[in-house]
């Protein structure tokens, strides 16, 4: 789908501020959002392209105005609720017990949500590539264009990319799961994926790019299409 989150290319935001000596987590509440979400990862509750997606819901302006680890948070969350393993009204119950000092913490109830999960209820995380080899459709040094494509889902083709050409830098022939798919339970669709070398000026025109500057990209078999040789 196209939103917000596909920020690459994109001008009006002001520079990119780095900060010195930079922590690794800016609040106390952001490092435990992270750890919460490695716990579930392994849990079997969602897959990443899933929890990647659920992020890409977001409304522009609350994508814009929250955080990281807010991002990673909702997602969690309408996740969490729509499995039927976490209501929307038990956290805001515990952030009110919270905000006016109950901390009564009373432990949820399990009857009449789904948890613990089944065995077959359970959904493998991560396995981006299998340990086996796909035949690839394309090989190195040929000139491929990116598919010019608006799915209504989750994809993993950035919008500056899209319609654009490039030569095939490398071939990742291994067994590599399809995001734009999986992560709306329609398969694993198992394809090669391959480094693209862009001309930056390709990208972005002579006015913003450099020229003899390229941009090397990952993309998978079904994002990409031969250009034909004359």
């Amino acid at each position: 789908m196209n939103g917000i989150h596909d920020m690459g290319g994109l001008h009006g935001f002001g520079p990119v501020e780095i900060e010195p000596n930079e922590p690794v987590f800016t609040t106390e509440w952001g490092s435990r959002v992270f750890c919460m979400v490695q716990v579930i990862d392994g849990l079997g509750i969602w897959n990443l392209d899933e929890h990647r997606h659920e992020i890409e819901l977001m409304a522009p302006e609350d994508y814009l105005s929250d955080t990281y680890y807010g991002r990673w948070m909702f997602a969690m969350e309408r996740i969490l609720e729509r499995r039927n393993i976490l209501s929307r009204e038990e956290v805001d119950h515990r952030v009110e017990e919270i905000a006016t000092d109950k901390r009564e913490f009373a432990p949820l109830q399990s009857v009449g949500r789904n948890w613990p999960l089944a065995e077959d209820d359970k959904v493998p995380w991560g396995a981006w590539r299998k340990d086996e080899v796909v035949k690839p459709e394309f090989s190195e040094g040929q000139w491929v264009r990116v598919r010019n494509i608006h799915p209504p889902g989750h994809t993993r083709v950035t919008n500056y990319t899209r319609g654009k050409a490039g030569e095939v830098f490398r071939v990742n022939d291994q067994a590599w799961v399809f995001p734009d798919t999986r992560a709306h339970y329609r398969g694993e669709n198992l394809q090669a994926v391959y480094t693209v070398r862009f001309e930056a000026q390709t990208l972005w025109g002579e006015e913003h790019a450099e020229p003899n500057s390229y941009v090397y990209i990952d993309l998978s078999e079904n994002h990409l299409e031969l250009i034909q040789e004359d």
